[in-house]
């Protein structure tokens, strides 16, 4: 196996016992970019010899005898709307072409504390919004990778690094995770600092992670978890144990409420044949649900409460530079600053109401079965796809995890997504553990500039 293809986890484990250094990983990662990213696209900023250097002072220290961190000497991608002190962040705008920040993010300097090799910057759409990046989907690059963490995703796909970071104020890491055929998981909101990264929505924006597996998503996560005093909307808790809970046995089976939700009219009829067969598979473990007509209105809600505080965050931008954005960005602007206030203070009261009527369902079932996105990733570089069946989750802030399951006849992926309750986010973690686990799925992970072909849209273990 290339190392480039390990694990996030196998990679860590080897460079703590001394079975692998961190300057072999760190270069065959980049051997692995020379090969295929001239077909992918997903680097914004990528700084070989800075990258070497990096992971020759990892293995120094771990030579010397110094402490080493989780991920010591592994090599990840950051969003290139992370502060990187060392690095430029640019938003995907060429308004911020060249922009240096002064200190990191702070999710990136808890990677850097935990040992991480920042390798470079992933592809972002501009600003996190919809107008796409310079990204090709792994699998077709004739397709999206999604957005807007659109490098990050297809980086993990192709097997360029191990995982990455990246950001979800609509739909931005669990589709193009679905897209690009890897975990995406999006914790509850304010769980992960967003101090040091773009700020569109404060109601809204979350830090999440990109991994080829449920293990080594639980482990970048667990690693960026805490208290910031930087960012409001974080709280001073015990750091969650993701890695062993995820990786624990349920104390009984789990089982999981499918939701179609107001958003299934907009599946695609593969995605309805896939899940209806993946349900049926499920048997026992899976009953159908109605979460109500009060649900209805949350893509609204959630759209209102986004272009309310873009147009706000963003108005320095607009008002300075508004020829240089996009136009679906200055429209979106323009009808954030059009909505009424009563309008905007209602639908940020509403996520409360919600979350509660979910309470019933969660403490019935141990997750919400749901697509990550209408159907695979559609063709065409020109739209990033539609978020639509991850904005109620976003909205709500629960955590969400997608699982590269299922796959149209064609050979692109469909995600799987798993939502739990607020703050149970290391049992959603162990329940999509379980369901990869016992159905003998696995993740499409290094195999994904490859193309398979099946006769209909099934599950990986053709069932």
């Amino acid at each position: 196996m290339s190392l480039n293809a390990l694990s996030l986890t196998e990679a860590a484990a080897g460079i703590r016992d001394g079975r692998l250094s961190s300057v072999e990983l760190v270069s065959d990662c980049l051997k692995r970019i020379d090969d295929v990213d001239r077909d992918i696209e997903a680097w914004a900023f990528l700084d070989r010899d800075h990258a070497m250097r990096q992971a020759e002072a990892a293995d120094d220290r771990r030579k010397q005898g110094e402490p080493t961190g989780p991920l010591h000497g592994v090599p990840v991608g950051i969003k290139d709307i992370f502060d990187t002190g060392d690095m430029p962040t640019e938003f995907g705008s060429s308004l911020w072409a060249g922009r240096t920040p002064r200190r990191d993010a702070a999710a990136v300097a808890r990677l850097r504390a935990a040992g991480a090799v920042i390798l470079g910057k992933t592809v972002t759409t501009e600003y996190a919004y919809f107008n796409p990046g310079k990204t090709r989907n792994p699998h077709n690059p004739d397709h999206t990778p999604g957005g807007s963490s659109s490098g990050s995703a297809a980086a993990v796909a192709a097997s360029m690094v191990p995982g990455a970071i990246g950001s979800q104020t609509n739909g931005s890491v669990i589709r193009p995770a679905a897209f690009c055929g890897v975990v995406g998981f999006k914790p509850t909101h304010g769980l992960i600092p967003r101090s040091g990264a773009l700020l569109l929505s404060r109601a809204l924006d979350h830090v999440g992670v990109f991994a080829r597996s449920v293990d080594d998503a639980a482990l970048l996560a667990q690693t960026l978890v805490g208290f910031d005093e930087e960012d409001p909307d974080t709280r001073a808790l015990a750091r969650p144990p993701f890695v062993d809970v995820a990786a624990s046995e349920p104390p009984l089976p789990p089982r999981f409420a499918f939701v179609r939700s107001p958003a299934w009219k907009h599946a695609e009829e593969v995605t309805r044949e896939a899940f209806a067969e993946l349900v049926e598979t499920l048997g026992e473990h899976v009953s159908e649900v109605e979460i109500g007509q009060s649900f209805d209105r949350a893509v609204d809600m959630h759209r209102t409460v986004m272009e309310v505080e873009m147009a706000h965050n963003l108005h320095r931008d607009f008002e300075q530079g508004g020829a240089s954005l996009s136009e679906m960005l200055r429209a979106l602007i323009e009808r954030g600053r059009k909505i009424l206030a009563v309008d905007y203070a209602r639908a940020l009261a509403g996520s409360a109401t919600l979350n509660a009527a979910l309470d019933g369902v969660f403490d019935e079932y141990d997750a919400i079965l749901t697509p990550a996105a209408p159907g695979p990733a559609p063709r065409g570089l020109g739209s990033t796809g539609n978020p639509v069946f991850c904005s109620t989750w976003t909205y709500l802030g629960t955590p969400a995890v997608t699982l590269p399951l299922l796959q149209s006849e064609d050979g692109l992926p469909i995600g799987v997504q798993l939502v739990g309750r607020r703050g149970n986010d290391a049992r959603l973690l162990r329940t999509a553990n379980w369901l990869v686990k016992t159905f003998g799925i696995r993740g499409r992970g290094s195999a994904a500039p490859a193309k398979t072909h099946a006769r209909r849209a099934k599950t990986r273990s053709g069932r």
